[in-house]
């Protein structure tokens, strides 16, 4: 695609996060270095041509040192932009619980996290920030993928 032609594609941020649980339903979360609050394994997609769920297995193998190999795709988010934020599309997998002795081998990323926690889901949501806390709790409890738009069920998308 010629550069005249790309200029005019719209261009939508896209990231892709993992909730990862222990066997005690308790969820990890992160302490970023770069930014107040905590938030979960996960990350921007590259630009590259990477698809979500290589991103969400990338950014949880760089953040936690951990090899997910499976999950579900629980939620898509669109984040609408607004002054000063670009908006895009988060997309978020339910990597179920992994077994103690794999999350006993999470290695924090030192660059970008201080620090993690395995927390009850109620403790996790009010450490979150209110856009990923809003999506997380959308999928809790849910089997199916749950389709959000900044944050928020929308009508008639999801009901049989």
């Amino acid at each position: 695609m010629g550069e005249a032609v790309a200029a005019g594609v719209p261009t939508i941020p896209a990231s892709a996060g993992a909730l990862i649980f222990d066997e005690d339903g308790r969820l990890l979360v992160l302490k970023p270095t770069y930014k107040s609050g905590w938030t979960i394994p996960g990350g921007v997609m590259e630009a590259s041509g990477e698809t979500p769920w290589e991103a969400c297995r990338r950014e949880v193998a760089e953040e936690t040192g951990l090899d997910v190999r499976a999950g579900r795709l629980a939620v898509v988010d669109f984040r609408p932009p607004k002054p000063g934020r670009a908006g895009g599309i988060r997309f978020l997998f339910d990597c179920g619980p992994l077994a103690p002795d794999a999350l006993a081998r999470i290695v924090v990323q030192p660059e970008e996290i201080e620090t993690h926690a395995l927390v009850p889901t109620d403790e996790a949501l009010d450490r979150l920030s209110p856009p990923l806390r809003r999506r997380v709790r959308a999928v809790l409890g849910q089997v199916a993928c749950v389709y959000l738009e900044d944050g928020r069920p929308v009508p008639g998308v999801g009901a049989a």
